[in-house]
């Protein structure tokens, strides 16, 4: 990037959380801001439309999640991103990893220490934050299969289970012996409970 600035975009749907941080990062003077986004949707179109150096992403943003964005903008933009979250559950890393997230880091980290990933990741790197990355060794593995997790990710806003099935091209018994198992392999009583249990763990 020698002799550019690097051109970044930020998502996060807390709005002073945002500000913040493109702020203390445009006093960087080899880093542009060139977006703010407040959702994942908004990240996505204006990804797509301005092609930064490096995409800044919350984790947990309405609709689309940082993880979910990343899939998107794989197949459309050159970016490279880095997530940043509140809540650094190990199994989320390996799902980001999967995505093709360049760089993850907590949102206690100061805003220099974000400045010198957005670096290193606009340099060819990637970056891990230490201590995500010791706890995502210890972590449990997922007990489910990927067609168990394909089933409560596409059940996860409340869809039937006709609407998952036509979406995996399964029968709706199909889907229903998948959550069956899921909710003995996860011990909960409903597919609410299963996806929650998911997402907290980083599954899904």
């Amino acid at each position: 990037m020698t002799g550019a600035k690097i051109r970044v975009l930020i998502a996060d749907d807390e709005g002073m959380i945002r500000s913040a941080l493109a702020a203390l990062l445009r006093l960087e003077g080899d880093i542009d801001v060139i977006a703010e986004c407040a959702d994942g949707e908004q990240a996505v179109a204006a990804a797509e439309r301005l092609q930064p150096d490096i995409c800044l992403l919350d984790l947990e943003m309405p609709g689309l999640d940082g993880v979910e964005v990343t899939e998107r903008l794989r197949r459309t933009v050159a970016a490279r991103c880095v997530i940043v979250t509140r809540h650094a559950r190990p199994g989320v890393l390996r799902r980001a990893l999967a995505a093709g997230v360049a760089g993850f880091l907590p949102k206690s980290r100061d805003a220099g220490k974000v400045a010198e990933v957005i670096r290193r990741v606009a340099g060819g790197a990637r970056y891990i934050d230490p201590e995500i990355a010791a706890d995502a060794l210890s972590d449990e593995r997922c007990p489910l299969t990927n067609r168990e997790l394909d089933v409560l990710r596409l059940g996860r806003r409340g869809e039937t289970t006709a609407q998952i099935a036509r979406a995996l091209s399964l029968a709706p018994g199909t889907v229903r012996n998948h959550i069956s198992i899921v909710l003995t392999k996860l011990s909960v009583d409903t597919r609410q409970q299963a996806v929650l249990v998911a997402r907290e763990r980083g599954w899904i």
